[in-house]
């Protein structure tokens, strides 16, 4: 069966979902149901809303990328939003932290605008990514640099990993339907088995966490009120600190739900910047093309991973008429049986027609961009509706603006010049024109500061209104980068929970 394919009962029950190739039938059970949780577009927006334990952690792309301190002063330097309160020495020893446990095989470049990781060794580019690469660093002076992509999936386990029983990658590119191996970076493969050996930990599936209980005694998050999905039953759960991480928009949610005399407008939001600054990646905009030569050729296994260039727009002398810029991710292939996909045709010579590799291999490069942060990309709730489990409606009022459509100008032009540049065949561009939410990437809708007022957690991740609530998901970021940032996720959660730590036993939480 083709792994797209969704019957029409599929479709109609999910209006939202069934708009992209995320919603597939291998995966189509580990996403919300559109009629179970729907929600409003006052613009155009895309809601992936995973509906199991380790969430998007499954069906992520595991690329991974650290930020560096273009992305954390590119605020203060340029006006734009309010500045970080960390820089990239303050979150290094962190990715240092973390990369070790996550594992991540990629390739040293030395660049300043993507700093290096603690690398397992790099999956191989092939035959025909390998010309290409060679012919953009001569083409370009080494100013554009095309690599392995940096991916969660490791290939040479360490004992830090086969201790909660992850294995290396085996190469079956079937990462979205979960990996029996753990060879990528999940929840279930990873922080879990890690979290049950320390015999203190307490996993409650099917339960949504409705609201946070505040206590205005004593100015803090007392504890959580959730019901359970199945039995719709409310229960409360009460402890000293609580950190929030349901995802950007899960977050959001959640916080905004939680009212009070004092919080009448959402948990933590006296700056009134909750559910504010919403970003997402703009990406489908590129070029691809037909390469010639090397029909001798193919490619061994399914690698669960592809190229990447990093960021050259807007770096060092190059200047351009919007802010900020993007990278690529893109790779070679040669089609295989798969294309017969859809074909008329039948009997033995349709088959060995397909037995044998395309005549061609293909060559593409998408670019991924930075979203300004923009207040005026806002999401709110409709109390009036309520979805299955009595949260209420979320309402979308995103858009990708001038600064994005400018950058998408380079990301389309660019990517054919680079294919170009290479031999590259048959060039066509894109611009699929994305919407917000599609990339998945969603960011800053309870961004970190200095200044209480414009801001909702201090450089700590913690709510500068109540002290024992940290947020470490997407929703604290301050601006977006052009990579992809579940890695700086896990860097900034790591250092919340040691300051936190070392609060409690200095009895300041």
């Amino acid at each position: 069966m083709n792994p797209q394919t969704n019957t029409v009962q599929d479709k109609d029950d999910n209006p939202y979902l069934g708009r992209d190739g995320f919603f597939e039938e291998a995966s189509k059970n580990y996403w919300m149901r559109d009629a179970d949780a729907p929600y409003e577009e006052k613009k155009p927006f895309d809601w992936y809303r995973p509906n199991i334990v380790g969430g998007k952690s499954i069906m992520w792309g595991r690329q991974v990328y650290r930020w560096s301190d273009l992305d954390f002063a590119a605020n203060a330097k340029e006006g734009v939003g309010v500045d970080w309160p960390i820089r990239y020495k303050d979150i290094l020893p962190w990715y240092n932290y973390v990369e070790p446990f996550v594992g991540i095989s990629g390739q040293a470049l030395g660049l300043p605008q993507l700093p290096d990781s603690i690398f397992q060794p790099p999956m191989e580019m092939n035959c025909v990514e390998k010309q290409v690469a060679e012919s953009i660093k001569n083409k370009f002076n080494g100013t554009r640099v095309m690599t392995i992509g940096r991916v969660a999936n490791i290939t040479a386990a360490s004992k830090i990993q086969t201790d909660v029983g992850r294995a290396t990658c085996q190469f079956r590119n079937l990462c979205r339907r979960g990996c029996p191996f753990g060879a990528y970076f999940s929840t279930q493969s990873a922080t879990l088995p890690a979290a049950m050996r320390t015999q203190r930990l307490t996993l409650k599936a099917n339960t949504i966490v409705n609201e946070l209980i505040y206590d205005p005694k004593t100015n803090k998050a007392a504890g959580v009120r959730v019901t359970d999905t199945d039995t719709l039953k409310t229960t409360e759960y009460f402890a000293k600190i609580i950190f929030v991480c349901a995802s950007t928009l899960g977050t959001t949610q959640l916080l905004l739900n939680t009212t009070s005399g004092r919080f009448p407008d959402g948990f933590g939001n006296d700056s009134g910047m909750l559910g504010r600054n919403f970003m997402d990646h703009h990406f489908r905009v590129g070029a691809n093309g037909t390469v010639e030569g090397f029909e001798d050729k193919y490619f061994f296994g399914r690698r669960a991973n592809g190229i990447y260039i990093p960021r050259y727009r807007n770096v060092g002398q190059d200047k351009r008429d919007y802010l900020r810029g993007f990278g690529y991710q893109g790779n070679a292939s040669r089609a295989g049986w798969q294309r017969g996909n859809g074909l008329g045709g039948f009997g033995a010579d349709f088959k060995d027609s397909l037995s044998a590799p395309a005549d061609t291999w293909n060559m593409g490069l998408g670019g991924f961009g930075e979203c300004l942060p923009y207040e005026s990309n806002q999401i709110t709730l409709n109390n009036n509706q309520k979805d299955k489990w009595g949260m209420p409606k979320m309402v979308f009022d995103c858009e990708f603006k001038e600064n994005e459509k400018k950058m998408q100008v380079d990301m389309m032009n660019d990517a054919a010049e680079m294919l170009e540049a290479a031999g590259v065949k048959n060039i066509q561009t894109t611009n699929q024109n994305t919407r917000p939410g599609m990339a998945i990437h969603e960011m800053g809708t309870a961004r970190m500061g200095n200044d209480p007022k414009t801001s909702v957690l201090n450089k700590w991740n913690q709510m500068h209104a109540v002290k024992n609530v940290f947020i470490t998901d997407g929703a604290c970021m301050t601006s977006s980068s052009c990579v992809n940032p579940s890695l700086t996720y896990m860097a900034l959660t790591a250092r919340a929970v040691d300051y936190a730590v070392k609060e409690m036993k200095k009895g300041n939480l």
